[in-house]
């Protein structure tokens, strides 16, 4: 047993460590959480003397402070100094350490160090507070948008650990995925109402950047200290048990703690800390994750030292961000979310790409979903398909047709047929089903073909284009990386994608770029690759990269969106919420030249990533090159859904749910390239036409419709009984 696990075994026990060496780990962990504390006061200080009023200098301030040369009567300084930098400064300190702790207490939980407070569903259901506050109760101060997110937040973190404990006592891959599949269904019906309404939209894009300029007194701290103060105590109190969990359930048992309890006990601190913080100043993603992810770099195993540093570091992060914030744009303030972004990923890069991976508790490539190592295994053997085929022969060549997936290929090719013909015809009430589907062939009346083929077709075809791309995208990418939860997003091809077209609209004029999406994509996973330092055996380095990028990239979308007018605005968040608006053969045509190129490519890596499911040193003797069959792959799949953001935005779940579906549709055993792409274009089809038939007179945006519906199929997986066995 090695030192590291001797330290986690005696603070799970109660019992006092074995003293380390005297220039150990517990001696630099003390310089350094005494030079953490150093620089969150240095911070704080700055923040007081930092201000939009040049004129009230450090000195006024520390006359202030101290009560000196009758300061405390000068109604200027008690504005400035006492109404507005003292609560500002407070907040930040405060809601930093909320943040930092909850990341922290999140990724122990999960043994995930990726795990961040937006997975658990709190931030989502804290923005469908706001909105809801603004469009239906007319909300408009700061106080009332603080009432509707904390209520928004409790509620979806209620939601989450009912679902989560439904089934399999509260585990924590339940209770990530729980959180994501409710997050997710919340932020797409938030998008549902927003988009229908530009004043709601107005105010809830100042509020979603996250920002401490609103906070004027003490009021609103003082409201949530409570709250804050149960998150912190509750965190505190769960240290000693969730340090016995990382040593396995049936250990932490026979030192007479309850698993599920702890979990569940750890989900309500952490609920509470990111609903009272998300309340007060926004939701600031990216924190929680860059907090807990450092302390655990510099704490090592010990938990307790995780969690204080990871306080420490979320609020000098947040503070010294809030004093960027007030800087960089004088007179006016960036988005402290976005300095956070600015500030965090680099930081986050430089500390993956160093040699303390091992101190930041990262996982290899062979692990599952919770961190704890995979069997060997599965790691080692693939499924098999048993099922017969069908061979086909011609002279001396022959070729073996699996028989599952070809019937499953032919019947999901029928179910697209009907589902194009269904989308072609809605909206056309003076127009049966018989005479929409011979306009489809055109044939039949010439208005009835003009009508279809022209002003319907166009676009139902864009769609079935992109939606084939993301359902080999993501077949692809969850093949390559062992895991049905991946998607390219996760490499930052969504984000980065988005931000190239946003930044070509902004640049050009005008809108339409889709060929910008492919560039933005390439970019955001070259970028992801140098700074990772390549694939392969640094998996988790592309990902923590690919997080840092992502963050990045939406910064980016998130400061263009800020800065341009209303309509324009919210045209282009309609867009960045996945949507085939006016989108036709112009764009369709070009995709289906890529499909056409990069389906057969993907046809023919299939079989390598077949060998691939063996170890590396077996696809090698059967004369396959990982890594270039991986690089490869990846290329390919950044490609497909760098194509298909560029038509319609980022749709959502359309690259998660449409593998999963081809998988069992198929069968065990096989890559479903083909019943994948097929599926995601039924999928995206399908959606577009229930986003404009859905509500009379308002159409609904295709990525909108999938969100929603997407969450539940997750919980659907998540719930069912082989859901979590075959993540």
């Amino acid at each position: 047993m090695t030192l590291s696990h001797v330290d986690t075994v005696a603070e799970a026990a109660g019992a006092p460590a074995p003293p380390p060496p005297p220039r150990g780990r517990r001696t630099r962990l003390a310089a350094a959480t005494a030079a953490l504390a150093l620089a969150v006061l240095v911070l704080a200080a700055l923040s007081l003397t930092t201000g939009a009023a040049g004129n009230v200098g450090t000195g006024d301030v520390a006359d202030y402070l101290l009560g000196r040369h009758g300061a405390r009567d000068d109604s200027r300084l008690a504005l400035v100094v006492g109404d507005l930098r003292i609560p500002r400064t407070l907040t930040a300190l405060l809601v930093g350490a909320a943040l930092g702790t909850s990341g922290s207490l999140l990724q122990a939980v999960t043994r995930n160090p990726l795990a961040e407070t937006g997975l658990l569903g709190v931030n989502a259901g804290a923005s469908l507070g706001v909105v809801t506050g603004i469009a239906l109760a007319g909300v408009s101060s700061g106080y009332g948008h603080l009432l509707w997110a904390f209520g928004g937040a409790l509620t979806a973190g209620a939601l989450v650990l009912l679902a989560a404990g439904r089934r399999g006592g509260g585990s924590p891959v339940r209770l990530i995925l729980a959180g994501s599949a409710l997050g997710a269904t919340f932020g797409g019906i938030t998008s549902i109402v927003v988009v229908n309404s530009a004043e709601t939209y107005d105010r809830y894009r100042s509020w979603i950047l996250g920002s401490l300029a609103g906070v004027e007194g003490m009021g609103e701290l003082t409201g949530l200290l409570p709250v804050l103060a149960a998150g912190f105590a509750v965190a505190l109190l769960v240290v000693r048990p969730l340090s016995a969990l990382a040593l396995g359930d049936d250990l932490a048992r026979g030192l007479g703690h309850r698993p599920a309890t702890v979990r569940a006990t750890v989900a309500v601190a952490v609920t509470l800390l990111t609903a009272a913080s998300v309340a007060l100043v926004g939701p600031v993603s990216f924190l929680g994750l860059l907090a807990g992810f450092l302390a655990r770099a510099v704490a090592g195993p010990r938990l307790t030292a995780q969690i204080l540093l990871a306080g420490l570091i979320g609020a000098g992060v947040l503070t010294g961000a809030d004093v960027l914030a007030r800087i960089v744009s004088r007179p006016f303030e960036a988005p402290v979310s976005v300095v956070v972004a600015l500030i965090g990923a680099p930081v986050l890069i430089g500390i993956v790409r160093s040699r303390r991976l091992t101190a930041a508790g990262l996982t290899g490539p062979d692990t599952d979903t919770d961190g704890s190592p995979a069997p060997a295994a599965r790691r080692a053997r693939p499924e098999t398909d048993p099922g017969p085929g069908l061979v086909l022969r011609r002279g001396r060549l022959s070729l073996l047709v699996p028989r599952r997936p070809l019937l499953a290929a032919l019947a999901l090719a029928a179910l697209l047929l009907a589902a194009v013909v269904l989308a072609a015809h809605a909206g056309q009430s003076d127009m049966g089903l018989t005479r929409t589907f011979r306009a489809v062939l055109g044939s039949g009346d010439r208005f009835d073909v003009l009508l279809v083929q022209e002003f319907r077709l166009g676009r139902i075809v864009a769609g079935l284009a992109a939606g084939a791309a993301l359902g080999l995208a993501g077949c692809l990418t969850q093949t390559l990386a062992r895991n049905r939860l991946a998607t390219p997003e996760l490499l930052g091809v969504n984000d980065g994608a988005t931000a190239a077209v946003l930044v070509s609209t902004t640049l050009t004029g005008t809108f339409g770029a889709w060929w910008a999406g492919p560039l933005g994509a390439f970019a955001a996973v070259l970028l992801v690759t140098a700074l990772s330092g390549g694939t392969g055996q640094r998996g988790h380095r592309v990902l923590v990269v690919g997080l840092a990028t992502s963050a990045l990239a939406s910064a980016v979308t998130q400061v263009v969106l800020a800065r341009r007018s209303l309509s324009s605005a919210t045209s282009l968040y309609v867009w960045t919420s996945g949507s085939l608006n006016g989108r036709g053969y112009g764009v369709a045509g070009p995709m289906l030249l890529g499909l056409a190129v990069l389906v057969p490519l993907a046809l023919v890596v299939a079989r390598r990533l077949n060998v691939l499911r063996f170890d590396d040193a077996t696809a090698a003797s059967l004369g396959v090159a990982p890594d270039r069959v991986r690089l490869f792959c990846l290329l390919l799949a950044v490609a497909l859904a760098g194509l298909a953001v560029g038509v319609c935005g980022p749709v959502g779940f359309v690259a998660l749910a449409s593998p999963v579906i081809a998988g069992r549709v198929v069968g065990a055993g096989r890559v479903p390239v083909v019943a994948a792409a097929l599926t995601g274009a039924v999928l995206v089809v399908l959606a577009d036409l229930v986003g404009r038939v859905a509500l009379a007179g308002v159409e609904i945006p295709v990525g909108i419709v999938t969100t929603v519906l997407g969450g539940p199929f997750l919980l659907w997986v998540l719930l069912g009984r082989s859901g979590a066995a075959r993540l």
